[in-house]
């Protein structure tokens, strides 16, 4: 057998696999002449889980056929699966059922990546542009801190809790069900629109390879006599100033239309050719369309392979941006005029503070760009293991999030402030205030940079790995884009996030869920997160929703105001994700058991018999005796058949009582005393 042994350890290597299986091959014909198939399975599980000493297989010359073919059968398990050495463990998921992911950095780096994305590199700088710079920065972070990091933490922990998805969680108060519904309608519509700048990005990744990039100059079909482009003249009938000059009088009058850069013009004219309005909507866009195809085998392709293939990419995905984004930085603010640029993004506009929509956006980018109220978050951290410390994760994420959308608009805004400088213009004059932004400020950086194409190709390979979904690819394009922006995603978002608040700190109640959190992380939250969740979450976004709808104004592009049907349609689209939460609630009531409404009521908030961790080993406390065995297969621990033989005793000990009550008669028969009145 040491022959055997030895030979074996030689064999490991590129045809170790290959080997092994055939050893696997001829142990099973030489086990089953000494053991049945029940007897070897029994044993190879036995040494599977520690039971059988595996050096005892290797060590003795007279081991017996059976055991050879279990240690063998182990070679091959551990060098198929691991590519370990033999005498490894197979690592196995805790929850062998759902699965878990990989290790814990898998997890961090795949949140980060969910979390910064779109939000943070496109979405972010246009509204902190269209809110004055600096006055959107107040109450970014007061929504982040009071907000934000507590939700994000809330969700991390329901999710990890239950192991369940964004709707099964639900089971903690079936009525509120609805507000799972409510997130999967959130995200739908954010699929719907947030591929549009996938599409894009995948339109100006194609465009970039070419050997001189297509909006450097002025000289195109698209091109205006306004357009001034930094890299040399503008276009020779592009009268952008027109100077009359007085020389005996030393005087000169300067009448100047707007300037507008090349990668504005190519951007407007040409990757948009917008229409005259929402309702027009021109042709397809067959180029965009197969950008959109494209996309979509992306999303397929990623998906596929499920959360532990996924695990895998996130070690590039979630890094490569910030290689991107620290190239630009340091060329933005190497340029004149950046400075111009960064001040306006980072002093605030007081007078700014007071409006509605400021806030407004403000909360709606701090969900939006967390992922809050996505059922992404719940449906995520459901696969990492139950005592993992998803408090710490929820710190270390949104702070990440944070201060990557604020890297992103110092890149964005030194460009501004270049461009600013280099147009004759204030920076709030630059650009258009609206989700083009980044498809002017960055590409404008790029023509800036040596070997432009190849610093074009990876920023928009950059933007294709931070979100996928899908994509309107009509003239009328932007104007949806703009309008679901401002409905779909921000005002559902709130609501939704504030219902799942309130539905566990005061249905479920703070307590319960306290003790939950307690139990699976080994400390109880923290006081400020409790008071957060309890008292000031809700109380923010209630009254940034009131003060949203007291200041309400239509929504508008550059100088367009939308017709009344389309706002119409917004509206629609906002009220579709909230109202799944009334309607489901009204069902779960008439399908609940009781006489009255007030009965149906409480049956229908109630915990659902399975709610509680997953497996049964996590089951303790108030769970120990309500987990379902069909959650989860697997031996029940020693102390739950402890328990088990102390309620034995207990049954025979009331068995003895009983008998003692039994006063034998005179005359053979028995006297049982009888209960006073």
């Amino acid at each position: 057998m040491s022959a055997s042994w030895s030979y074996i350890k030689g064999q490991m290597g590129p045809a170790g696999r290959s080997f092994s299986l055939s050893l696997c091959a001829q142990a099973q014909g030489q086990g089953s002449q000494s053991a049945t198939d029940n007897d070897l399975t029994k044993q190879f599980i036995d040494l599977l889980e520690g039971k059988h000493n595996i050096s005892s297989c290797v060590s003795t010359e007279g081991v017996i056929p059976v055991n050879i073919n279990i240690f063998i059968s182990f070679v091959c398990v551990s060098v198929f699966q691991n590519g370990a050495v033999p005498v490894e463990p197979v690592k196995k998921d805790e929850n062998s059922r759902r699965g878990n992911w990989g290790n814990q950095i898998e997890f961090v780096l795949t949140s980060v990546g969910y979390a910064v994305g779109l939000g943070n590199v496109w979405r972010f700088p246009y509204l902190c542009y269209r809110n004055g710079g600096g006055a959107f920065m107040f109450p970014y972070f007061i929504m982040l801190v009071f907000c934000g990091i507590p939700l994000f933490f809330l969700e991390l922990s329901f999710g990890q809790f239950t192991s369940l998805g964004c709707l099964g969680v639900w089971k903690v108060s079936p009525m509120f069900k609805g507000v799972g519904y409510g997130m999967m309608v959130v995200s739908t519509y954010i699929g719907i629109y947030y591929n549009v700048v996938i599409c894009i990005a995948f339109y100006y990744f194609f465009m970039s390879m070419t050997n001189l990039l297509p909006w450097t100059y002025c000289n195109n079909p698209w091109n205006t006599p306004d357009c001034t482009g930094v890299m040399g003249t503008p276009r020779t009938n592009a009268t952008f100033a027109n100077v009359s000059a007085v020389v005996s009088g030393l005087t000169e009058i300067v009448n100047r239309t707007k300037r507008t850069s090349p990668s504005e013009e190519y951007w407007r004219n040409y990757v948009l050719n917008v229409s005259d309005g929402i309702g027009n909507f021109g042709e397809v866009r067959l180029p965009i369309l197969g950008c959109l195809a494209v996309s979509w085998i992306v999303v397929f392709l990623c998906l596929i392979r499920g959360v532990k293939s996924s695990g895998k990419v996130v070690y590039f995905t979630a890094t490569f941006p910030y290689v991107v984004l620290t190239i630009l930085f340091i060329r933005g603010i190497t340029l004149e005029g950046a400075i111009s640029g960064i001040k306006y993004y980072l002093t605030p506009q007081w007078e700014k503070i007071l409006d509605a929509k400021v806030w407004g956006d403000a909360a709606s980018q701090i969900f939006y760009s967390l992922g809050c109220a996505w059922g992404g978050l719940i449906t995520m951290a459901s696969y990492n293991k139950f005592h993992n410390n998803c408090f710490r994760d929820s710190i270390i994420i949104s702070v990440t999030n944070c201060g990557t959308s604020v890297y992103a608009g110092f890149v964005i805004f030194s460009i501004l402030g270049f461009m600013a400088n280099h147009l004759g213009v204030d920076v709030s004059e630059v650009a258009d205030h609206g989700p083009g932004l980044a498809f002017v400020a960055y590409p404008e950086a790029l023509t800036l940079l040596p070997i432009s194409p190849l610093w074009s190709l990876l920023f928009f390979f950059m933007l294709i790995l931070l979100g996928l979904g899908t994509q309107v690819f009509l003239f009328a394009g932007i104007y949806w884009l703009l309008l679901m922006d401002n409905y779909a995603a921000s005002f559902s978002l709130v609501v939704v996030s504030c219902i799942m608040c309130i539905c566990i700190m005061y249905v479920y109640g703070h307590k319960n869920y306290f003790k939950d959190v307690e139990m699976m992380l080994g400390f109880p939250p923290p006081l400020f997160f409790r008071i957060c969740w309890r008292y000031v979450s809700p109380f923010i976004i209630t009254f940034i929703l009131i003060f949203t709808v007291i200041q309400y104004k239509p929504i508008t592009y550059n100088d367009y105001v939308y017709p009344r049907w389309s706002l119409v349609i917004g509206f629609a689209m906002a009220l579709s994700s909230v109202i799944c939460i009334p309607i489901y609630a009204l069902f779960k009531i008439a399908m609940s058991e009781g006489s009255t409404f007030l009965e149906r009521l409480k049956n229908s908030v109630k915990p659902d018999p399975d709610w509680g961790p997953a497996l049964q080993e996590h089951r303790k406390g108030r769970y120990a005796t309500a987990g379902p065995e069909s959650v989860e297969v697997c031996p029940l621990k020693e102390e739950l058949k402890d328990e088990g033989k102390e309620k034995l005793k207990e049954k025979e000990m009331e068995k003895k009582d009983e008998m003692g009550l039994t006063i034998p008669g005179s005359n053979g028969s028995t006297l049982n005393p009888t209960p006073s009145a």
